[in-house]
């Protein structure tokens, strides 16, 4: 018999429409925060802002640094009608591995046009791999995108993208240029709040991981060995990793801010819990009955069923644990998902 957690069907389950946050709430760190002990159980519900004081001095507290790029762009094909290009990763100076819509109607050679002075050709089609685009136009990638683009929200966000999600859909920390998706735990931290760790004596860290377009694709195997785990870019300096080894000696705690700060943590993390700095593409695939050594806390969003970012954390807090806090989050009416509330796990 499979044991509960190692099969897909184990992460279902039904969130109510309205449960899935289509906007943020109007203050970030006034959002909810359910704090979960692993070791008794016991939860208390509060806001994010109070991370300041449930974070206790000298632990390390891991921030993915990625920048969102304004992905999203919209245009019409030769036909005039319309279509849709999701920038993905760069794979020259001016191509692009890219999602088009529509698939079918956008074979090699065809064109998407966005503007009078920019087109975007699709030079390979990706029916097993990746579709791969060229730009055809006098402006640089970054002033296409600038003046062309849109922030790619995700599919479950039922609406266009509109000027404060320029500001909202991205960490106040974010630094480097390179995701598709936010890391979605950061979108409730403010400058004051970091503030109050610092001088509470939190060690901040941060990383880098480029989140791809596939953190939303669901596993749909139905053993989640099966699936086609995507990659993603990342880097841990040395400054970073001498920081979470020293947190380590002294006995304090590292927590994860979101599961990207996690994927990264655990791909570099060694069998006797010491980080090795690097930059290189990761494919980890974290759930159970995955042993986590990379963080001892970790701070998420409630996130989509069957997702792999759902039996992340799983594999850090436990299988039926987790079933149960997703259930008090619906019944206690949690915001769920990208501009949701969060959940902290210690």
């Amino acid at each position: 018999m499979t044991p509960h957690g190692e099969r897909t069907a184990d992460y279902d389950f039904d969130i109510p429409a309205d449960r899935i946050a289509q906007h943020p709430v109007p203050v970030r760190d006034e959002s909810r925060l359910l704090v979960v002990d692993r070791a008794s159980g016991s939860i208390e519900h509060r806001r994010f802002r109070d991370l300041a004081s449930v974070v206790p001095r000298g632990d390390a507290l891991v921030l993915n640094t990625s920048r969102v790029i304004r992905a999203r762009l919209l245009g019409e094909r030769d036909s005039g009608a319309p279509a849709e290009v999701l920038l993905l990763a760069p794979r020259g100076p001016d191509t692009w591995e890219a999602m088009v819509r529509p698939g079918a109607k956008l074979g090699p050679g065809r064109r998407v046009r966005i503007a009078p002075d920019t087109h975007v050709r699709v030079v390979e089609s990706g029916a097993d791999g990746p579709t791969l685009v060229q730009f055809e136009s006098p402006l640089t990638i970054d002033e296409i995108l600038a003046r062309y683009g849109h922030m790619p929200l995700p599919p479950y966000i039922d609406r266009a993208d509109d000027s404060a999600d320029a500001d909202r859909y991205q960490t106040v920390y974010a630094r480097e240029p390179g995701s598709v998706a936010a890391p979605t735990a950061g979108l409730h931290v403010t400058p004051g709040l970091l503030e109050s760790l610092a001088a509470r004596g939190v060690r901040r860290v941060d990383v880098t991981l480029h989140v791809g377009a596939g953190t939303f694709r669901p596993v749909q195997t139905d053993d989640p060995a099966l699936h086609r785990m995507h990659t993603e870019a990342y880097s841990l300096s040395k400054a970073a990793a001498s920081v979470l080894n020293d947190t380590r000696a002294s006995a304090g705690h590292i927590w994860a801010l979101g599961t990207t700060s996690l994927r990264v943590l655990e791909t570099v993390v060694g069998a006797d819990g010491t980080f090795t700095s690097g930059t290189n593409d990761t494919s980890i695939f974290i759930r159970p009955p995955h042993v986590v050594r990379g963080a001892d806390r970790l701070i998420t969003n409630f996130h989509q069923p069957r997702s792999t970012l759902l039996m992340l954390v799983a594999a850090f807090a436990g299988y039926e644990l987790t079933r149960q806090v997703y259930d008090i989050a619906v019944a206690e009416g949690y915001r769920f998902y990208s501009y949701g509330d969060a959940m902290c796990v210690i």
